[in-house]
């Protein structure tokens, strides 16, 4: 997807340099003071340290799609130095969504699991992929693939989708699930809350969830 913005001018670039390794005490790894570029070096780390903690929160609250102004102005930096220090978007992504996103999907992939009922299983993971997707906006772009060029971002979607299709064989063998009901119809209704959350108008909670119920009782295999 092409950025909102457009990369900074060479005037507007500020240069980049190796960055030196530096004691808390101010100085060097050889006990000599730090000279005048070993501080400017120290203020680049600090910097992107702040770039990418700024990330984080903005990403969190708003998505991928936040403005990079925003985000260098929560940094207390220039536009130029987002770029000069990730490249742009898909860099600043990269740099976060490990933190941001993975963590959090890869635990619920994981407790999944541990869980022995396969129809407790897909229940408990379909409830918290859809309360990661209402919570977390971020989750609802990578879910989406919006930004198909980050190669962190797409091996993410590509564990969820492993994971999904473990979760229906499961569903199919022990006869929780519907017959009928398919991996990609799972995917489906990911996609589909995803969309209706970045797209549409956030439902109260409580409405939310209730429809999570329905979702569940609606994959199920009718008792008899």
């Amino acid at each position: 997807m092409t950025d909102e913005l457009a990369a900074p001018t060479p005037a507007e670039r500020e240069p980049v340099e190796p960055e030196l390794v530096e004691s808390e005490s101010g100085r060097s790894e050889s006990g000599k003071p730090q000279s005048g570029k070993s501080r400017m070096r120290a203020d680049a780390k600090r910097n992107t340290e702040q770039i990418r903690r700024a990330a984080i929160d903005a990403f969190r609250g708003r998505g991928l799609a936040v403005p990079l102004e925003d985000v260098a102005k929560a940094a207390g930096v220039s536009k130029a130095t987002v770029f000069n220090r990730f490249g742009g978007r898909i860099g600043l992504i990269e740099a976060v969504i490990e933190e941001l996103v993975a963590a959090e999907l890869y635990a619920i992939v994981d407790h999944a699991r541990t869980i022995a009922n396969a129809g407790e299983r897909v229940a408990y993971y379909l409830a918290a992929i859809r309360e990661l997707q209402y919570r977390q906006p971020a989750v609802n772009d990578v879910l989406l693939q919006m930004y198909p060029e980050s190669q962190q971002l797409m091996a993410i979607c590509h564990v969820a989708g492993e994971f999904n299709a473990e979760l229906i064989a499961a569903g199919h063998a022990s006869g929780e699930l519907r017959a009928e009901f398919r991996t990609d119809d799972l995917e489906a209704l990911v996609h589909d809350s995803a969309l209706a959350l970045k797209y549409g108008t956030r439902p109260p909670v409580a409405d939310y969830d209730r429809r999570t119920t329905f979702l569940l009782d609606g994959i199920r295999r009718p008792r008899e």
